[in-house]
């Protein structure tokens, strides 16, 4: 069952960074950006536990503006040890159910297209893909 991660121990820290790590080689999770993160009233980092032990993120990111509240999900990751158990879906869904609840007009997410299993799931969880000029530049 997901939770949203409002404290944490050392060892979940050690989770998430094992996590961001199976994310992207260069992924990692610090304890600066955890405390900034759960702190953030517009960062909600979910997790589901295992054994004791996180084996899924993903976090949802609100944007307010003059025309609608809108939400990005980023970082989502399942343990590969624990794939095949249905933790994705049930993490997108609470994802999903905590932005109605914040009554954001649309979610946006993005996926590397070699993440078969992930993209099938997105789609059918009713995400579809569109073509845009997306840009982006790396401040630090």
């Amino acid at each position: 069952m997901p939770e949203e991660l409002l404290t944490y121990s050392q060892q979940d820290l050690k989770d998430l960074d094992s996590l961001m790590h199976e994310l992207a080689e260069t992924s990692s999770c610090d304890e600066e950006n955890l405390k900034i993160a759960i702190a953030d009233p517009n960062a909600h980092v979910l997790v589901i536990r295992d054994g004791g032990h996180i084996v899924a993120t993903g976090t949802l990111c609100v944007k307010h503006t003059p025309e609608f509240a809108s939400a990005e999900i980023e970082s989502v990751v399942v343990s590969s040890q624990c794939r095949g158990k249905g933790y994705g879906k049930q993490l997108l869904t609470a994802l999903i159910a905590t932005a109605e609840k914040l009554k954001v007009h649309h979610i946006k997410l993005t996926s590397n297209p070699k993440r078969l299993a992930a993209n099938k799931l997105y789609q059918a969880l009713g995400f579809e893909r569109y073509e845009t000029n997306c840009y982006m530049k790396n401040i630090c």
